[in-house]
């Protein structure tokens, strides 16, 4: 596992195509930062990828990185470890938000169950994608 420190956190790369994200505490989450963590996630993982989000801290959103933040088609799916009711309630309003793609999203109380969800999805793209990639 590599870990990268970003302007609003860190990014630890579990698998070439898994990433546990963990924001840091108190930060306001806004378009620029979506930016750069769009770019991060291009640039160092395999596509399609999926995202262990783990709200260890709370932080919040501008409106307009609500709008943007999972707005990218190289993303399978994401598990969110939610530690509190409030982040469980925070992460179902953000999903529910009006968006260009639909997410695979769900939410976990343990990080070991949400880790383990997230390489079957992957395992199951992986199989999708293979036979295609032979032709």
């Amino acid at each position: 596992m590599i870990t990268y420190e970003l302007s609003f956190g860190k990014v630890i790369l579990i698998q070439d195509d898994i990433a546990e994200v963990i924001v840091d505490e108190g930060v306001e989450f806004d378009i620029v930062m979506v930016g750069e963590y769009h770019e991060f996630l291009i640039d160092h993982l395999k596509h399609p990828f999926s995202l262990l989000i783990n709200k260890l801290h709370s932080y919040s959103y501008t409106f307009e990185a609500q709008q943007y933040l999972g707005d990218l088609t190289e993303i399978n799916a994401m598990a969110v470890v939610s530690y509190t009711k409030a982040s469980e309630i925070t992460t179902k309003s953000l999903a529910s938000m009006p968006k260009e793609s639909t997410w695979d999203l769900k939410i976990f109380k343990k990080r070991e169950i949400a880790l383990k969800w997230l390489e079957v999805k992957q395992a199951i793209i992986g199989i999708r994608i293979s036979p295609m990639q032979k032709d």
